[in-house]
């Protein structure tokens, strides 16, 4: 699928700031973070929507969100909550028609936003992509349900 962006990303086509990756899915941090470590959970494999995802690359990709949310915690980004979105189809929200699941760094007093202000350059991704690496090192395995 080359006219979609995650595809790209999964095929080394288009950069992205990685924070972790499997034979299944894919994470990286959002070009419009809401803050930043905002990531992105994705299956390698296109899926539209979530009718067209198998349940387990499904059960992998919540996986990866809720080892992400503690390897955020871990690295020094600024997190005390953490919101998970998906949002399935263009009338619930979905932007991009590839199945991705968003994670959210949330903290006390947060300004409500009406969009992502303001927006980082790739050496800033890069550097909090490193910071989330870590951390998911420091977690241990690689493996998601290890």
């Amino acid at each position: 699928m080359n006219e979609c962006v995650f595809c790209r990303i999964v095929a080394g086509d288009s950069p992205a700031s990685v924070v972790y990756e499997d034979d299944v899915v894919m994470a990286f941090l959002d070009l419009r973070p809401l803050n930043p470590g905002h990531t992105l959970v994705i299956p390698k494999r296109h899926a539209a929507s979530l009718a067209e995802l198998d349940e387990e690359t499904g059960r992998q990709m919540w996986a990866v969100a809720q080892r992400t949310t503690a390897a955020l915690r871990r690295s020094g980004v600024r997190c005390e909550g953490v919101s998970l979105r998906l949002s399935d189809g263009e009338a619930a929200g979905q932007e991009i028609p590839h199945v991705h699941l968003h994670v959210i760094p949330r903290y006390r007093g947060e300004p409500v936003k009406a969009g992502p202000s303001p927006l980082p350059t790739r050496d800033d991704l890069d550097r909090v992509a490193v910071q989330i690496r870590t951390a998911y090192e420091q977690l241990g395995a690689r493996d998601p349900y290890a």
